[in-house]
């Protein structure tokens, strides 16, 4: 690809995620990497003349000096996200904005309505979503009915001005929103703060419309790294391991003759004990096409890259993600009016 057909891109915030986008962006050929933003000027230097681009101070700067730029990366702390993206979008500046969309629903409809009004895209960086594992779960287009996620990992002492809903959980919301494809009609939560002022470890119990019940945990307390999710629907079962990108998927229809028989040996009373059930259903891989080294980041910067181009929807678009952010505020208020034994509520 020419360097005219190149779309010209910019990273703005480079600490810890936001340097990973601009390497990516970098190794992309369907990108142009010609500046990143930070507020620190020896980080953002440093970053500059890793990867071979232009240092600036800002958004504003960076419009002034690259009016070129197509596409940004905006990784910059949650609470400055509609401050920073707001004058990237009024100038038909396409943005990709890390998880979570806002530290609030309104901010995040305000970046909706924003990118709306001036016919630009808006991708959020819900990048579990590009997990090879997930993306075949996707492609199975089953109905769940329950499902089960577990997002367990030890305290990194990152993001500890949030809790783990906003830090953690709010993937695997994301995730359960878009399997189940109903409205939320009601969460019960739980959560304990122990290290931080916010909760590092919640349960949430989402209830939707449709009737599908999706259990979640997440906590940044535990001893090791565990990131699960299990579907039941009435025509398959399906887990997967986000951390492996690996899966298995057991169908109704593979098992349906020896599933009958032993349902007809129940009905006549027979002595199943020496049956082991794992013997009577078929368990295949879960099918992830060849992708299943793929790098999720990689997979999502290339897919908003394509939405730019093309002037399709993202994959993960603005709706989505103040879906996600809905549901975390839900799942947040739910755990805070948790009524405990001697206590009123529980607060954060």
């Amino acid at each position: 690809m020419s360097e005219t057909e190149r779309i010209p891109v910019a990273v703005i915030g480079v600490g810890r995620m936001g340097k990973h986008h601009a390497r990516i962006y970098k190794s992309l050929p369907q990108a142009l990497l010609v500046a990143v933003v930070d507020a620190d000027a020896d980080r953002g230097a440093m970053v500059a003349a890793e990867f071979g681009c232009e240092s600036v101070a800002s958004a504003q700067e960076l419009l002034k000096r690259f009016p070129q730029v197509k596409a940004v990366t905006v990784a910059v702390p949650t609470v400055r996200h509609l401050a920073v993206a707001e004058p990237l979008l009024k100038s038909g500046v396409a943005c990709l904005i890390e998880k979570p969309l806002a530290p609030s629903s309104a901010e995040a409809r305000e970046l909706v309505d924003l990118a709306a009004a001036n016919k630009v895209a808006l991708q959020v960086g819900h990048t579990e979503r590009f997990n090879p594992a997930v993306r075949a779960v996707s492609a199975l287009a089953i109905t769940p009915r329950f499902m089960e996620v577990h997002r367990i990992s030890p305290m990194t002492f990152r993001s500890l001005d949030v809790g783990v809903v906003m830090d953690m959980m709010i993937h695997d919301l994301d995730i359960v929103l878009s399997l189940a494809n109903s409205k939320l009609a009601k969460v019960e939560a739980v959560g304990v703060a122990v290290l931080s002022t916010h909760e590092d470890v919640a349960n949430a119990r989402l209830v939707f419309e449709n009737g599908c019940v999706a259990n979640v945990t997440a906590s940044r307390l535990a001893l090791k790294t565990e990131r699960k999710l299990r579907l039941f629907s009435e025509s398959a079962y399906v887990s997967l391991d986000y951390q492996k990108r690996t899966g298995i998927v057991i169908r109704k229809s593979d098992n349906d003759e020896s599933l009958t028989r032993i349902r007809e040996q129940i009905r006549d009373g027979a002595d199943l004990s020496s049956v082991d059930y794992s013997d009577l259903v078929s368990v295949d891989e879960l099918e992830m096409d060849g992708a299943g080294h793929a790098d999720p980041l990689t997979a999502e910067l290339a897919s908003f890259l394509e939405a730019v181009r093309s002037g399709e929807a993202p994959v993960v678009d603005g709706a989505a993600g103040v879906a996600a952010v809905e549901a975390a505020e839900m799942v947040v208020q739910a755990l805070r009016s948790h009524k405990w034994e001697g206590l009123s509520s529980w607060n954060a």
